[in-house]
């Protein structure tokens, strides 16, 4: 047998669903659920800051270039702990990990609630290293779920993205408005206690496919969570340095006007803290619909690199759209077509990613998931700052159209071949 097809064989046996921790399939599908609902309030905490951050930053001063600064160093800040987090989750298990994020999350809005300077914003972001909540969910749902059903499973996880999206929006909105930022800080801080409540409570030491044995234990931790040659092993597996490339390259644009929506929504659409808070709802709304409702139709209709095609080529119309929109009314039209080619782009490269590794290193592929997402907020408030400022708001959508299509005119292509060579 080939090395290629060792390697395809022990990828499909590590994607089975784990044995060893979590036997059979009710114990399998309670933790899911579990995970479900805590990846559903990490969400809510999340987006309840979003309410909070450019309010105050705007208070303390901050200017769009300063704003692209902040979130600029968390991407920076997440870029290098996403892959790290990712392989301490492989060696320590979902349990630690989970905590690991949770408390870190705790510390942040400790932190925010603090912050009464411009140097103590920065500061608080600090935390954001270990913050990797919904990719340590993304690791246990795919250890958990069938590799036929991954898909279908982990878009589910974008189903609680949007109730996260609701619920943060509605409830940061409304209690900025009424109590401030302080106590919208605080609030989000005990909600974070309780989601590390949750995972004590119910999330197993370990979600992976065997028990390890006391040598292989002993061998896999006395592999370093910084060895950077264990992280960039996963690239060699079929498949996933060119998906990794369509994932960074397809994304960035969309990713752009994502870090600078906020910025967009104060200064373009002149919406303050409550109206933003529903804008916001509006977008977990069609998230819920796209993610819960249609993604996993298509999953069992059509094949995940046809699904790609359809989500470059959606994506590209969109930036279209952006770039002509001139008010709110106009934005909310794009934003169904927007969260639908979002989300079936982020699912299923996702999906794609996980079965092209073996089971054990699943939390260290969703790792490096999230560094995209990273590097994506990382170059984005610069790049994004610099467009809007000198360029438009118009800037941004076409740079997404042009570049969306130059992928999937590339990704047809090679598909095309691909055909023409089975058909010879």
């Amino acid at each position: 047998m080939s090395r290629r097809g060792e390697t395809t064989e022990e990828t499909s046996r590590a994607s089975a669903p784990t044995q060893a921790n979590v036997t059979d399939q009710p114990k399998r599908m309670k933790v899911i659920r579990v995970v479900y609902l805590i990846a559903a309030l990490d969400i809510t905490w999340m987006f309840l800051q979003f309410s909070v951050t450019p309010y105050l930053a705007k208070k303390l001063g901050f200017d769009t270039l300063w704003m692209g600064y902040l979130q600029t160093m968390v991407g920076v800040i997440q870029l290098v702990g996403g892959p790290m987090f990712g392989r301490f989750a492989d060696i320590f298990g979902a349990r630690a990990a989970l905590s690991l994020a949770c408390s870190a999350t705790v510390v942040f809005f400790l932190l925010l609630a603090m912050a009464g300077s411009p140097a103590m914003l920065f500061i608080h972001k600090l935390p954001t290293v270990f913050m990797h909540v919904l990719p340590a969910s993304q690791m246990v749902v795919a250890d958990l779920s069938e590799p036929e059903k991954r898909a279908d499973a982990l878009s589910k996880l974008g189903l609680c993205f949007g109730v996260g999206m609701i619920a943060g929006s509605t409830l940061g909105g409304h209690l900025n408005t009424r109590y401030g930022e302080t106590f919208t800080a605080s609030f989000g801080a005990v909600g974070s206690a309780f989601s590390l409540l949750l995972v004590l409570k119910f999330i197993p030491k370990t979600t992976k496919v065997q028990a390890p044995t006391t040598n292989t234990d002993s061998e896999n931790k006395s592999k370093s969570v910084f060895n950077l040659g264990e992280i960039t092993r996963l690239m060699k597996f079929p498949g996933v340095k060119r998906t990794f490339l369509v994932k960074i390259v397809a994304g960035l644009p969309s990713g752009i006007f994502q870090v600078m929506f906020s910025i967009i929504a104060m200064d373009f659409f002149k919406l303050q803290p409550e109206q933003n808070g529903y804008l916001m709802a509006y977008f977990g709304i069609a998230s819920m619909v796209v993610q819960g409702g249609v993604i996993g139709r298509l999953t069992a209709r059509y094949s995940e690199n046809s699904l790609l095609l359809l989500s470059i080529g959606v994506s590209s119309l969109v930036g279209l759209a952006q770039a002509n929109m001139q008010n709110v009314f106009q934005f909310c039209l794009i934003v169904v077509p927007m969260v639908f080619s979002l989300s079936v782009f982020n699912v299923i490269t996702d999906s794609m990613l996980t079965k092209s590794v073996p089971s054990s290193d699943t939390g260290t592929m969703m790792g490096l998931c999230a560094s995209v997402q990273s590097l994506l907020r990382t170059v984005g408030p610069t790049a994004g700052g610099f467009l809007y400022v000198n360029y438009g708001i118009s800037s941004i959508g076409l740079m997404q159209f042009v570049v969306n299509i130059a992928v999937f005119v590339h990704l047809l292509q090679r598909s095309l071949k691909k055909t023409d060579v089975q058909k010879e």
